[in-house]
């Protein structure tokens, strides 16, 4: 049996979301541990209905919606609801209830961009909650090394050995193309998405250029795109967009891609080893992502960006907090340093302070604005 990793931050985060809205939506990759989640947070209610549409039962007890749904008083949780796409139609009503008497869970594994005509019908009664596989700070420091080489998937992470990790990945890759994706009613063959995949991931960390990647496969570049949007929606590929505003410089105006689980990453390169992942080429790459996603998942995914010029100049994130500006710099070394690119960053986008996100242990000031900062310590950073 695997250990159970409570998930307290996001939690607390969910309860904060059922007090202010009627209904609350759970997003994120198939088994990053929504329903676990989800199962935490129904043990402390009064009153819990569960719908699991994964089965034939919960969607069969869902047949006519508004009996089952109507007359429950308390927290009624739906699992895997795009399945079920015509459910929200049916929530909208119960959600607009006068002093509801039900506050409504909603699991997906899909972004709501894939699931036709939920975000018109929730809209302005629904708070959305994304739920990334495991974080640092669930599972505490030591744990570094194996979250980065075997991503956060619990199922992954937790196995009792890098083999068992690998052979769960591989099942995990095969399910989603060739059972998930279709049921989303997209019809694209299980192939062309692996192999589109793969190529993608040899673009991790890089500007996304669909000419080039549609040129290697053969296909138009509207094409390329449009697969990208299928990956990035279900959560297994991040698509980080650009800032660029009015300065004296010329600055790239397109997205960079990543691989959002750097255990993905790796089964996708034929890494499966701590030794075999330094000695790759991607090897920085792989802590950018890395550091990238946990950086996300703790701080926030909200207003982020990545920005770069066409004279070289780049920061790896930028978060926009409260009218303040941040930057973030990922690098896989045990002594980070200014560089020219930091200075730049600096000025031209007047940054509040910028961290460089290391793999080391020590934090220190490497500027009056710029300080080296251990992947380790990401939990106790705040952004004033």
């Amino acid at each position: 049996m695997q250990q159970l990793i409570p998930r307290n931050r996001l939690a607390q985060q969910v309860l904060r979301c059922l007090k202010e809205s009627p209904a609350t939506v759970l997003l994120g990759a198939r088994q990053t541990g929504k329903t676990t989640l989800a199962r935490q947070i129904s043990g402390k209610q009064k009153k819990v209905q569960f719908f699991d549409l994964e089965r034939a039962a919960g969607r069969e007890a869902l047949s006519t919606p508004e009996l089952a749904l109507g007359e429950f008083r308390g927290l009624i949780v739906i699992d895997e609801i795009q399945r079920m796409p015509e459910l929200f139609e049916v929530l909208r009503p119960l959600c607009d209830r006068p002093r509801n008497p039900a506050k409504f869970l909603l699991l997906g594994s899909a972004s709501p961009d894939l699931v036709q005509g939920v975000s018109e019908s929730l809209a302005g009664r629904a708070l959305f909650v994304r739920v990334p596989g495991f974080a640092i700070d669930e599972l505490g420091t030591k744990w570094q090394n194996r979250l980065w080489l075997r991503g956060g998937f619990p199922r992954a992470c937790l196995a009792s050995a890098d083999d068992s990790a690998w052979r769960w990945m591989e099942g995990f890759v095969t399910t989603f193309l060739e059972r998930d994706i279709p049921q989303l009613g997209l019809r694209v063959p299980a192939e062309t998405l692996r192999r589109f995949w793969i190529m993608t991931a040899h673009y991790h960390g890089q500007i996304w250029n669909a000419t080039e990647l549609a040129r290697s496969m053969d296909v138009a570049p509207n094409t390329a795109r449009h697969y990208l949007d299928i990956l990035s929606g279900a959560y297994v590929l991040r698509v980080l967009p650009p800032w660029f505003e009015n300065l004296k410089k010329r600055q790239v105006k397109s997205p960079k891609v990543y691989v959002r689980d750097s255990g993905l990453f790796h089964y996708l390169q034929g890494i499966s080893s701590m030794a075999g992942l330094r000695s790759h080429p991607r090897y920085g790459a792989s802590w950018e992502g890395f550091a990238l996603e946990q950086t996300l998942a703790i701080l926030g995914e909200r207003d982020a960006y990545c920005w770069s010029t066409l004279r070289g100049a780049e920061l790896d994130l930028l978060l926009l907090r409260r009218g303040r500006r941040y930057g973030f710099e990922f690098k896989c070394t045990d002594a980070p340093s200014m560089t020219r690119s930091i200075h730049v960053a600096l000025e031209d986008l007047q940054l509040e302070r910028l961290y460089v996100v290391y793999h080391g242990g020590e934090k220190y000031a490497l500027h009056a604005r710029v300080e080296a900062l251990p992947l380790t310590a990401l939990p106790n950073l705040r952004l004033e």
